[in-house]
């Protein structure tokens, strides 16, 4: 748990008993929750964990306001509406997969935000694993999702994904933070829950400062990358909301 005022940032790592076969696995979610008043809001949830997320939630006295997608998922299925049916949370995607989402309260574009007791969530679109791509910023904290790792970045073959695109969504926006910005990013084969502008600008593997477009562009696009193993259920369930899934 990373700690800064005025909000709480829990970190849930997925549950996965199949993660040999799985790419879900290693999936990160978060809590970030209101110090003062006790509401929050879950980013990226699983549909396997939300039992899981509502029981800590529960046991941290928080009341959830939002369930929060940084962008259409292809390798696991959210739990955004399963959380909506079982605490009348209101679903928000980015602005960007507007026309391609149904079953969302609220789409958040560019420096639009939501706010939850004193903390605000603001909207930065980030372009470049898929088009609709969204990261979330705090004061002192940015939730990337799949477009910035921990010394690594998302693929760019999938759902409209362009290194281009991706490549200036990190470089443009996410490096324009400041430096000691901490990264929250979607998934992490490591271990690693956590990173900071500064780091990734020194020293990631892809996209730090050394390396220019051209070079990217091209290491992205020789990358062979096989296909998520749930993508034909997931991409279909997912621009649904998860509505089409039954709990």
């Amino acid at each position: 748990m990373a700690i800064t005022d005025p909000y709480i940032v829990t970190v849930l790592l997925d549950v996965n008993e199949t993660q040999d076969v799985d790419d879900r696995a290693e999936s990160r979610s978060y809590i970030v929750a209101d110090r003062g008043s006790r509401q929050a809001v879950i980013i990226d949830a699983v549909i396997e964990n939300v039992a899981r997320d509502l029981n800590i939630l529960k046991e941290l006295g928080l009341t959830l306001r939002f369930a929060i997608e940084t962008h259409i998922h292809a390798d696991h299925i959210t739990g955004a509406s399963l959380i909506k049916e079982r605490t009348g949370a209101q679903i928000v995607y980015g602005g960007g997969a507007k026309g391609d989402v149904t079953g969302v309260d609220q789409f958040l574009f560019e420096g639009e935000a939501l706010r939850f007791g004193h903390t605000v969530l603001t909207a930065l679109a980030t372009p470049g694993h898929t088009n609709g791509c969204t990261s979330y910023v705090l004061p002192g904290a940015v939730f990337t999702g799949d477009a910035l790792f921990v010394r690594g970045n998302g693929r760019t073959d999938l759902q409209g994904g362009s290194a281009e695109k991706l490549f200036d969504s990190v470089r443009k926006k996410l490096f324009a933070l400041p430096d000691d910005t901490i990264v929250y990013p979607g998934h992490d084969y490591q271990g690693r829950v956590s990173s900071t502008i500064m780091e990734e600008k020194q020293f990631n593997e892809r996209l730090n400062l050394s390396i220019n477009k051209e070079t990217f562009v091209e290491t992205m696009n020789r990358r062979k990358t096989p296909r998520p193993a749930k993508m034909d259920i997931a991409i279909p369930a997912n621009m649904s909301a998860g509505r089409t899934i039954e709990p």
